[in-house]
C-alpha cells in the first residue's frame, strides 16, 4: 500500500469533514503565517501537511468534494510528482501573484455557500480582493475559525527558539537610528503608532536576529512602535533578562507574543495607526477597533533595502569568503569527478554546505540547496532528497543554487557545470542566457526607474531567439535577511511607485532556460545598485556585481558572444581572481585559476 497517498487523502478527509460539521463548503489554506513570511514555521505549513506538495508558494483549496492546488511554472514538474495519487489537483497559475484560487472559488462553491480561512494568516490586501470577488458570486467569507487545529492532530507549536543580537561592526546602524528613521516617516503620515509584523522588517529595526524560520535568521513577533515607546510582542523566554535590559535602553519593552491583538484593540480613538495593507493580516487589521488606521507601506521596507556604505563593504567580504567555499568545493568536486567517486545531488549539497561552514562569519544557509542534474535542472525550484535524487554520470549539465547566510551579509548564487562531453545545444542554450546576464549586469538607468522595467533586458538576448523563462529575473536580498526582500523585483510584476530602484539596493539577476526532462540553464549572481554617473537627463544608477565566483568558459558557444561580452566576462573573472587569491590555496587556488582564464 502506499501510504503517502493515503495519508495524504486521510487528511484531506478530515478537511472535508470539518467542513460538513462547520456548516462550511470550502477551506482556503495559504501558504502563509501571522507575518505573511516566505519561508514559515512548521506550525503553519498546513498545504505541505495536506498535500505533501513541499515548494514554497502554493495555494491548497478543499471544498466537500474535492481538492486542488495552485501553484506557477517554477513547481509544476515537482507538484505533479508530489500529487500524484493523492486525488489533489493541480492548478496551473501564470506567476506566484495570480489569484486564480480566488476566480476558482467565486466559481466552484455554490451561491449562498461559504468559504473559511483563518483571517490569523491571510494578508489583509488578499482578504480585501478574496472577500469582494466570493460578495460578487453570492459566497460568505468566514476568517473567524482556525480549521487546521480540528483537522490536524499533533500540530507543531510555535518555535522557542533564543532571540540574538546582530552586534557591531556587523550591524553598523543603531537601533535607536532606526527607530527614530521610522518615527519620523510615521510622523509625516500623520500616524502616532506603527505596527510591524513581518519578521524581517522586524528583525531590522532591532538590530535583533533569530531562527524560528528556516534559512533565514528571523524570530516570530510583532512590534508596536509608539511616539516614544516600542513593544515587542515575543514568546517568553527568547529574550533573557541581559538583552532585555539593552532593549529597555532603547525604549523597547517585551510583552507576550500572543496580546498583540488585545493591545492594538485597546488603543485610544485618538491614536493613529500606521499598516501595510500588503504586510499585515486580516485579523490584526480586525483588532483595531477605536483607533484610526493609515495605510502605507511599512517605512522599514524601503530602508532596509538600501544598504549603507559599511553594509556594502561587509557584503564585499561575505561574497569573498562565499566565493572561497565555492572554490575548494569545486576543485573538489572536479577532482572526485575525475577519479570517477560515485556522485549525486546528495554529495553536492552535502559537501558545498560543509565548505560554507567553514568560513569566516557563516551562520547557515540562506534556502535549501538546489543542486539539478539535466532532467532535475529544468525544475526551478528542485531539490534532491533520499529518497528522490540522480546520480551525477554521463554527460549533460549540473545546476547549483546555492546561498549562505553570513554575519556580514546574505549570499545567493546560481551556476552550471559541464559534465561529460556538453552538446551544441546545451552550449547555445547556456551562452543564450549568460547573454541575458551579462546585458541586465552591464545596464545604466535613471535614478527611480521602476525596476520591473529591467527585465526585458535579460530576457532580450532569449526573446530574439523565441525563448523564455517562466520565473522572475531579480529579486531583492536582505542583509543578513531574508535572501527574497522588496520591494524591488525585476519582473514581469506591474510596477508600483515603491519598485524605483535607488542605489543601495542588493538585487539578484538570474534569467534561466528550462528544457523539462532534459536539462536547466540559470546564471544567478547578486548586484549593488551604485551611481553611474550624471547628465543634462539626471541621475544614473548601474550596477556593481557582488557574487565572486567563476562563470563556466566550456560551455559557452564563443560565436554567439560579441568581443563587448567577452571583454565584460573577462574582466569579471579578472576580479574574481584578484579577491579570491589570497584566500584559497593548493587544489582551491589552481582551480581558481584555471576557470578564471580570460577567452
Amino acid at each position: 500500500m502506499d501510504t503517502r497517498v493515503s495519508e495524504h487523502r486521510l487528511r484531506i478527509q478530515r478537511v472535508q469533514d470539518a467542513l460538513a460539521t462547520a456548516g462550511a463548503d470550502a477551506l482556503l489554506v495559504p501558504s502563509s503565517d501571522p507575518h505573511l513570511s516566505e519561508y514559515v514555521p512548521e506550525r503553519f505549513q498546513g498545504r505541505q501537511w495536506l498535500s505533501g506538495f513541499t515548494g514554497s508558494m502554493g495555494t491548497l483549496v478543499v471544498t466537500r468534494d474535492q481538492a486542488a492546488v495552485f501553484a506557477d511554472s517554477r513547481y509544476w514538474t515537482q507538484a505533479e510528482a508530489e500529487l500524484a495519487g493523492t486525488g489533489i489537483a493541480l492548478v496551473k497559475i501564470a506567476s506566484g501573484a495570480s489569484a486564480e484560487h480566488v476566480d476558482w472559488l467565486a466559481r466552484e462553491v455554490p451561491r449562498g455557500g461559504t468559504v473559511m480561512v483563518d483571517g490569523q494568516v491571510l494578508g489583509l490586501a488578499a482578504a480585501q480582493q478574496l472577500r469582494d470577488a466570493l460578495q460578487k458570486a453570492g459566497v460568505a467569507l468566514r476568517t473567524d475559525t482556525d480549521l487546521l487545529d480540528q483537522a490536524w492532530p499533533g500540530r507543531p507549536v510555535l518555535p522557542a527558539a533564543p532571540v540574538y543580537e546582530h552586534c557591531a561592526p556587523f550591524a553598523p546602524v543603531s537601533r535607536a537610528s532606526k527607530l527614530q528613521a521610522v518615527r519620523a516617516a510615521m510622523q509625516d503620515r500623520g500616524a502616532t503608532h506603527h505596527l510591524v509584523s513581518t519578521v524581517d522588517d522586524i528583525a531590522w529595526i532591532t538590530n535583533l536576529r533569530g531562527s524560528d524560520v528556516t534559512y533565514n535568521p528571523v524570530f516570530l513577533a510583532h512590534l508596536l512602535i509608539g511616539p516614544a515607546q516600542a513593544t515587542l510582542f515575543v514568546g517568553g523566554g527568547k529574550v533573557d533578562a541581559a538583552l532585555a535590559q539593552t532593549l529597555a535602553v532603547d525604549g523597547i519593552t517585551l510583552a507576550p507574543y500572543d496580546i498583540a491583538a488585545s493591545t492594538l484593540a485597546a488603543l485610544p480613538a485618538e491614536a493613529t495607526v500606521l499598516l501595510d495593507p500588503k504586510r499585515v493580516t486580516l485579523g490584526l487589521r480586525q483588532a483595531v477597533t477605536a483607533a484610526r488606521v493609515v495605510e502605507a507601506t511599512n517605512p522599514s521596507t524601503l530602508a532596509k533595502s538600501r544598504k549603507t556604505a559599511d553594509e556594502a563593504a561587509h557584503i564585499r567580504e561575505a561574497m569573498a569568503e562565499d566565493g572561497a567555499a565555492m572554490c575548494e568545493f569545486y576543485a573538489w568536486f572536479e577532482a572526485a569527478l575525475a577519479r570517477g567517486e560515485p556522485m549525486t545531488e546528495l554529495t553536492v549539497d552535502e559537501r558545498l554546505s560543509a565548505a560554507r561552514a567553514r568560513r569566516s562569519g557563516f551562520v547557515g544557509l540562506s534556502f535549501p540547496v538546489i543542486a539539478g542534474f539535466n532532467a532535475n535542472g529544468a525544475m526551478p525550484h528542485y531539490r534532491a532528497t533520499p529518497a528522490s535524487h540522480a546520480r551525477i554520470e554521463g554527460d549533460g549539465l549540473l545546476l547549483i543554487d546555492s546561498g549562505g547566510q553570513y554575519l556580514g551579509g546574505t549570499t545567493d548564487i546560481t551556476r552550471v557545470w559541464p559534465i561529460g562531453t556538453v552538446s551544441a545545444e546545451m552550449k547555445r542554450d547556456y551562452t543564450l542566457v549568460l547573454k541575458g546576464t551579462l546585458n541586465l549586469s552591464r545596464a545604466h538607468f535613471p535614478r527611480g526607474t521602476p525596476s520591473p522595467m529591467l527585465d526585458a533586458l535579460a530576457r532580450a538576448p532569449l526573446w530574439a531567439e523565441l525563448l523564455e523563462f517562466g520565473h522572475g529575473t531579480g529579486h531583492g536580498v536582505g542583509y543578513f535577511l531574508n535572501v527574497h526582500e522588496g520591494p524591488q523585483s525585476i519582473s514581469k510584476a506591474v510596477p508600483t511607485p515603491d519598485m524605483a530602484m535607488q542605489p543601495g539596493m542588493i538585487t539578484s539577476i538570474e534569467p534561466g532556460l528550462y528544457r523539462p526532462g532534459r536539462w536547466g540553464v540559470r546564471i544567478e549572481n547578486l548586484v549593488l545598485n551604485v551611481p553611474a554617473g550624471e547628465s543634462e537627463f539626471g541621475e544614473f544608477l548601474g550596477f556593481e556585481t557582488l557574487t565572486l565566483c567563476p562563470i563556466d568558459t566550456r560551455c559557452i558557444e564563443r560565436s554567439l558572444l560579441r568581443a563587448d561580452e567577452i571583454d565584460w566576462l573577462n574582466a569579471y573573472h579578472a576580479t574574481v581572481r584578484e579577491r579570491l587569491s589570497p584566500r584559497v590555496s593548493g587544489d582551491a587556488l589552481a582551480w581558481l585559476l584555471q576557470r578564471t582564464e580570460p577567452i
